[in-house]
């Protein structure tokens, strides 16, 4: 995720990054998918998750649950991580561009 910028910011709800900064790199990553996972742990605030478009559509895109998303959970968007420290800062991340 180096020089991967966070490119979408809604308040309250989702930080969203991973598209690489490399044109090239992203063009590569941009058709390779990862199966969906099962959701085991719900979509409550600080846990990354995959952004997807649809059944088994994940690429390099995840996002940090800004808030608590429990409305994700049943479309399948699994949580994999967390963030454990640093969510003041996360908190800090500009979202006047919206979608």
């Amino acid at each position: 995720y180096d020089q991967a910028r966070f490119f979408r910011v809604l308040t309250g709800f989702v930080a969203q990054f991973g598209i690489p900064g490399d044109p090239k790199l992203a063009a590569y990553w941009s058709h390779k998918t990862l199966a969906d996972d099962i959701v085991k742990v719900t979509n409550k605030r600080g846990r990354i998750s995959f952004a997807m478009s649809g059944i088994d559509t994940r690429t390099t895109q995840v996002f940090i649950n800004l808030g608590d998303n429990r409305v994700l959970d049943k479309p399948g968007f699994a949580p994999f991580a967390e963030v454990v420290s640093g969510m003041e800062t996360v908190d800090l991340l500009y979202a006047g561009y919206g979608e």
